[in-house]
């Protein structure tokens, strides 16, 4: 008998041979052995602790910094939804949200209560959870500046919590351990008029309007800024921008943004990241780190 067969009992909803290409932004990507949307916290911690650990776990957060391969994925794949996961509160100048909930709307909370400091979450496409992963951050902010603690649910079950010292944060990484799914972060702001705040949330919304195209299937930054030089320059450099790789490209409006022009696979994606990344380094030295994440099997 498969471990498919013998999965545990749940409040939420489990999918077999789930397509994922739906759930990200490129909209590419095979499909998940198993789907696994929990009831609430309560019900991801019972059915982790009762899955058999040899069967792989992945967490598919809102699917925007993402390419899942065309061969999907192995395992289980965890994506937290809806009012269990997105909730936020504010109270005085700490706002607390769900891991599921859009770091934009965290964003705009924080302002129509006052709270400044977390503007700049209104430029990330992604959601609180891949925030804490990967340390997000734009316009010279990061979420080590403004996170007091987390916390989430290990492989076996367990709850764990984390002070911000405890991510060991540096540029777009934690050390905390891998395996954890946050379920929930505290932030620290500061008071200001909740107009003002506003203000500056419109001003990042029109910069990244102007310069990204976020009305494509994308993924967001595509590689990381290696020290002293900008992913976007090394890229347009190399004469990448604009240039068709199967159905990928990188986009004319933003060198640093791949995007799906219709019909593009994920190994197309991929493969067009790898080609630029082998091209800058033969051309510049520099070596090129993705941001974006990739998972699964190759088709």
């Amino acid at each position: 008998m498969s471990w498919r067969d013998a999965l545990p009992a749940v409040r939420g909803r489990l999918l077999r041979d789930e397509p994922l290409a739906p759930f990200t932004w490129f909209r590419v990507g095979g499909a998940a052995d198993v789907l696994f949307l929990p009831a609430d916290a309560e019900d991801l911690a019972a059915f982790l602790k009762a899955l058999p650990r040899e069967v792989p776990v992945t967490v598919l957060g809102v699917g925007s910094n993402v390419i899942v391969r065309d061969g999907g994925v192995e395992g289980v794949v965890i994506r937290l939804a809806g009012r269990a996961f997105g909730q936020i509160a504010v109270e005085g100048t700490r706002v607390t949200a769900g891991a599921a909930a859009l770091d934009a709307a965290v964003a705009r909370a924080a302002a129509k209560a006052g709270v400044a400091g977390l503007e700049f979450y209104a430029g990330i496409p992604g959601s609180v959870g891949g925030a804490l992963t990967m340390n997000a951050g734009c316009y010279g902010s990061e979420t080590k500046d403004v996170l007091v603690s987390a916390w989430g649910i290990d492989r076996t079950g367990a709850r764990r919590d984390f002070a911000l010292d405890d991510f060991g944060y540096a540029y777009r990484h934690s050390q905390a351990p891998a395996d954890i799914i946050w379920i929930e972060a505290t932030y620290e702001g500061r008071p200001d008029a909740p107009d003002a705040i506003q203000g500056r949330i419109e001003a990042i919304t029109a910069r990244r309007e102007q310069s990204q195209p976020i009305r494509e299937k994308t993924g967001g930054s595509t590689f990381k800024n290696p020290e002293g030089h900008s992913s976007w320059k090394l890229v347009d450099e190399a004469g990448w921008r604009g240039k068709p790789f199967g159905g990928a490209m990188f986009s004319p409006l933003h060198a640093n943004f791949m995007i799906n022009t219709g019909e593009a696979t994920a190994a197309d994606l991929e493969g067009l990241g790898e080609a630029v990344r082998a091209d800058v380094k033969a051309k510049t030295g520099v070596d090129l780190h993705w941001e974006i994440k990739r998972i699964g099997r190759p088709a």
